[in-house]
């Protein structure tokens, strides 16, 4: 019977809380997201994610000696595999929402394809009228 080597992970979540001075709640989120200080660090055990496939090897012990496998996108990462299909349901979103004669809920599609492309581009939520997507 064939040999597999599998590599798997865990996501472990590690957080701090620290008070921080600002104007708004969004320039003190920007001040802890660019806060480079970890010193004062705690683990989350109880939180820590799925454990997902990260590599596989035909054969046994052979982790990056020999050519990888692909691994089928079901063991991946549940939050990856979300994060892949995003951009493949938002190209449909794109089609239908700019289609000849397109439906009522073309301002609705708008504004979800506004704040996809923002989280794509890695950029802030876009002001949005008439509320969230």
């Amino acid at each position: 019977m064939p040999r597999f080597t599998i590599q798997t992970t865990y996501l472990l979540p590690v957080y701090r809380q620290r008070t921080y001075e600002a104007e708004t709640l969004e320039a003190a989120c920007r001040l802890a997201a660019n806060d480079d200080d970890w010193s004062e660090q705690k683990e989350d055990y109880e939180s820590s994610g799925e454990t997902y496939v990260t590599g596989a090897w035909p054969g046994e012990d052979t982790a990056y000696r020999v050519g990888a496998l692909t691994v089928p996108s079901q063991f991946g990462e549940m939050l990856q595999r979300k994060a892949d299909h995003f951009e493949i349901l938002l190209g449909i979103l794109k089609l239908l929402a700019h289609a000849p004669g397109a439906p009522f809920w073309r301002q609705r599609a708008d504004a979800a394809i506004a704040k996809a492309e923002a989280i794509l581009a890695g950029a802030p939520d876009p002001e949005i009228e008439g509320g969230q997507p």
